[in-house]
C-alpha cells in the first residue's frame, strides 16, 4: 500500500498521526497473516480468514481516506 507515494511522505504522516500509524501497522499485520493463511503456513478457518480480510480492507479504505484528506490539506 502507498507504493506510489514517497516513502518520506508516508513516514512523516506516520510520525505525525498516531491513528494513521496504528492503522498502517494493523494493515501490515493483517496482510502478513492473510498471506500466510493463503499459502497454508497459518492454519485458520475460513470464517476467521474472511473476517481478517474484511478488517484489512476496512483499514486500507480508512488509510486511503486519511491520505487523501492529508493531500487536500497540503494543496
Amino acid at each position: 500500500m502507498f507504493e506510489n507515494q514517497q516513502r518520506d511522505d508516508v513516514e512523516a504522516l506516520m510520525k505525525a498521526d498516531a491513528e494513521f500509524r496504528r492503522l498502517y501497522q494493523r494493515h501490515r499485520q493483517l496482510d502478513s497473516k492473510v498471506h500466510d493463511a493463503d499459502i497454508g503456513v497459518l492454519p485458520i478457518d475460513g470464517v476467521t480468514l474472511a473476517s481478517m480480510k474484511r478488517e484489512k480492507l476496512q483499514a486500507k479504505t480508512q488509510l486511503e481516506r486519511m491520505w487523501s484528506d492529508r493531500a487536500h490539506l497540503i494543496h
